[in-house]
């Protein structure tokens, strides 16, 4: 072996040795258990950043994990390349607004984008090693895809489960689509409570409310019933001010008696109350803001503007007219849009939904028969669904995405649905195959299309190619283990959940592994929408190698999140020197061994094998529990301390001197030499695949029966003879105790010292004496004296 390692060779080497041996593929006709990974499809929305490296490498070593295990590991990749973040990605790349060109012209940008930045996710996820099988890539735009999930959309609006209604929707005017609950987050926002003056029957009524734009869209005022204030009014009729309308005053008990003056202006909407209102009282609509965030035209004063300008302007008229009492600065929360962090609004309109408030109780019991790791994340996805409003909107106003299946008939307005045989389809494109059943042949086109989630929900269907020909459901459903982050819970999580029991009646994967975050700073999640990701993957690996950027992703415990700053890159840097100088001197004595010969193993090579297994046991359990940080800890803690710090040091001279220690002392420790060294390579491969790789190459390979490294398996240990391990334990301390002499006493280690006592249980005593030379050798001792 080389005297120092070169990772700019060794890794591109490797990756094309892995790819010209089919590693990784994924073998249809194996007998071994599978072990099937629904992996996220990252959403083509930007370049990755180092966030995402965290997350996608910790369960990549997952997926080595399990193959070591002897697992026939199912391991594919997608890119989820449809939909508003997409198309938001293009507008920006290119300097182009969508709707201000052809739809196809649009989405012709779309493909020839995502294709651009799919090739470069590809390209990073290879350069980190990734034990990907890429036979099994697929994108989310593509035509089987497509194909499945619109026969998913067909299955559920014929089960009952999917429908189109007109009503409140939660819209963004910004992107100028509908949105989906799962899809908004909460900001807090500097506002002001207006107080304004109603009249009921001639006299004030105080009403407060951050929205004085809506004025126009009031259709109701409310009081709680127990408010002793207002119980005269409930019955009566107020004017709405400035557009002198009258409107009545119910009573609810929705309504906060503290907040406010305790009367409640409903309008139609200003937000999630108004609607349930609106619902429940049957209260007529009002119409003041239209889709693109504007006032309508025919609302007075204010029409035309948009929702800032149109409340500066309403504030301004009530001052002028007295009607504005008072106005207090406050901060309160808002939800925005996920994707742009516009307000939303909520606004009538025509959309299809997937029915999930009436099965809510079935989306929680699924969730108890999935392992969740770690376990408190389950409680996030309890809380989410106890907590669903809406049902899930599906449906988008935007152009590159899969197409909803649906036209209408132009006679009697009937939906028609695409048959199963004419998917995927565009009906935009393509009129159904037969007449309506009232006869008529023309038809309007269903222009929406699926939102992204609708799609990338169906992943496990995608992996197992639901109802295709080559249908693997049967084989891999439910799927073993997904891996996600955190935030996506309400999202990814729940809407497969949701459409695997729909589906098929079974949770759609066994285990769930969520992932932490990479923060920029305290607080902040490194992310593509904010300037904090300078440090580009590419770049990292470039410099550093893609070994010491995956040995730094398995820093920390499962679920939480992480700093990352280039320091912490230089423990993985002296980590990789470490394992290549230990291996380069345990090969340069193992050049002779006979691993046929019958040796009587000496003491403290008994100790080290015991160790590596016990390691071996501790770290399959906890990979088994996903805490991929807490193993490569155990790992550590075993290589440096034990195998390095002390092992190495003690066996030496046997290694280097037989002809004094005796070659069947020399013998036993190659044995265990060997037997560590090796174990110790299949313990980090999962890590740093790379170097693990190339050293097996270099030695190994000669002797061992596979391959590769990675397509061996780890030892299964099932005893540990935990005596000798204690013995191991006091030889640490001796040997640690004679350090710390030498080091409290200004002595150079290789000083040599007269007399080492050691005080040992009696049933160590011969394990010590057989281990003399040992430590004479190891501590610079002329003797060594054994008290019992």
């Amino acid at each position: 072996m080389q005297k120092n390692y070169d990772f700019k060779q060794v890794e591109k080497e490797m990756q094309n040795f892995w790819k010209e041996n089919s590693i990784y593929r994924f073998d249809m006709d194996s007998q071994n258990k599978i072990y099937s990974i629904d992996t996220p499809p990252p959403t083509v929305s930007g370049s990755l950043h180092i966030g995402h490296i965290f997350s996608y490498t910790q369960a990549e070593m997952i997926a080595r994990f399990k193959r070591m295990q002897g697992f026939n590991v199912f391991y594919p990749f997608g890119f989820d390349d449809n939909g508003l973040p997409t198309e938001r990605l293009v507008e920006k790349d290119e300097g182009i607004i969508a709707k201000n060109l052809p739809r196809s012209e649009f989405i012709t940008k779309c493909i020839t984008t995502t294709e651009r930045y799919e090739k470069e996710f590809k390209d990073l996820w290879q350069s980190l090693g990734f034990s990907v099988d890429w036979s099994l890539q697929y994108e989310t735009i593509n035509p089987m895809v497509q194909r499945i999930s619109q026969k998913s959309f067909i299955r559920l609006l014929e089960d009952g489960k999917a429908y189109m209604k007109e009503s409140p929707v939660l819209w963004c005017t910004e992107c100028q689509t509908s949105i989906a609950q799962a899809e908004l987050e909460t900001i807090d926002k500097d506002t002001t409570f207006n107080y304004i003056e109603f009249k009921v029957d001639g006299e004030k009524l105080m009403v407060a409310t951050t929205r004085p734009e809506l004025l126009y869209g009031c259709v109701c005022l409310f009081v709680n019933p127990d408010d002793d204030r207002y119980k005269e009014y409930v019955g009566k009729s107020a004017i709405v001010p400035l557009y002198n309308y009258p409107i009545p005053i119910l009573s609810d008990e929705k309504v906060s008696i503290e907040k406010g003056t305790g009367v409640v202006m409903c309008a139609t909407f200003g937000d999630s109350t108004d609607v349930k209102w609106y619902e429940t009282h049957n209260l007529p609509y009002r119409k003041v803001i239209l889709s693109d965030g504007t006032i309508d035209e025919s609302v007075p004063f204010i029409g035309g503007l948009k929702v800032i300008a149109a409340r500066k302007q309403i504030i301004k008229l009530l001052s002028d007219n007295g009607m504005l009492i008072d106005s207090k600065n406050i901060t309160h929360t808002v939800a925005v849009h996920e994707r742009c962090g516009k307000e939303i609004e909520i606004i009538p309109s025509k959309q299809w939904y997937i029915d999930i408030l009436s099965n809510k109780e079935l989306f929680l019991k699924a969730a108890d028969k999935i392992n969740w790791y770690p376990a408190y994340m389950k409680n996030r996805y309890t809380l989410w669904v106890e907590n669903l409003k809406w049902d899930w909107c599906i449906s988008r106003q935007r152009y590159f995405g899969v197409p909803i299946p649906i036209w209408y008939c132009k006679q009697c307005s009937k939906v028609i649905l695409a048959s199963e045989e004419m998917l995927p389809i565009n009906p935009l494109e393509t009129n159904p195959n037969k007449p309506c059943s009232c006869g008529c042949n023309e038809f309007i086109s269903e222009s929406s299309v699926f939102d992204t989630w609708a799609t990338s929900s169906v992943t496990p269907q995608i992996n197992g190619k639901w109802r295709e020909e080559n249908d693997i459901s049967s084989k891999l459903l439910p799927m073993s283990m997904r891996t996600q982050a955190h935030e996506i819970i309400r999202t990814w999580a729940f809407y497969t959940i949701v459409k695997s029991l729909y589906h098929t009646g079974e949770i759609p994967w066994k285990d769930i592994m969520i992932c932490g975050f990479v923060l920029a700073k305290k607080g902040e999640k490194i992310s593509k929408s904010k300037s904090n990701s300078e440090l580009s993957p590419s770049v990292l690996i470039e410099k550093h190698s893609a070994d010491v950027i995956r040995y730094w992703a398995a820093s920390s415990k499962l679920g939480t999140d992480t700093f990352f700053s280039i320091e912490e890159l230089g423990i993985a840097k002296r980590f990789i020197t470490k394992l290549w100088n230990a291996s380069k001197f345990a090969i340069s004595h193992l050049h002779d061994i006979d691993l046929g010969a019958d040796i009587d193993l000496m003491p403290v090579d008994r100790w080290i094998i015991e160790r590596c297994k016990q390691t071996v046991f501790e770290v399959t359990r906890l990979l088994n529990q996903y805490e991929i940080g807490s193993a490569r800890h155990e790992v550590d803690d075993f290589f440096w301390k034990d195998m390095c710090d002390n092992y190495l040091e003690i066996v030496k001279e046997r290694l280097y001197q037989p002809e004094k220690r005796g070659y069947k002392e020399r013998q036993s420790a190659q044995h265990a030499l060997y037997y560590c060294m090796l174990n110790i390579l299949k313990l980090y491969a999962i890590y740093v695949p790379h170097i693990t790789e190339y050293i097996y190459q270099e030695f190994f390979r000669r002797i061992e029966d596979n391959i590769s490294l990675h397509k061996s398996c780890w030892e299964n240990v099932a005893f540990i003879d935990n005596e000798i391990i204690v013995f191991g334990d006091q030889l640490k301390a001796v040997i640690a105790e004679t350090r710390k002499y030498k080091s409290e006493n200004a002595l150079s280690m290789k000083t040599e010292i007269d007399e080492v006592i050691i005080k040992s249980d009696t049933r160590f005593v011969e394990m010590f004496r057989q281990t003399i030379c040992d430590i004479k050798a190891c501590c610079s001792a002329n003797g060594i004296k054994i008290i019992s």
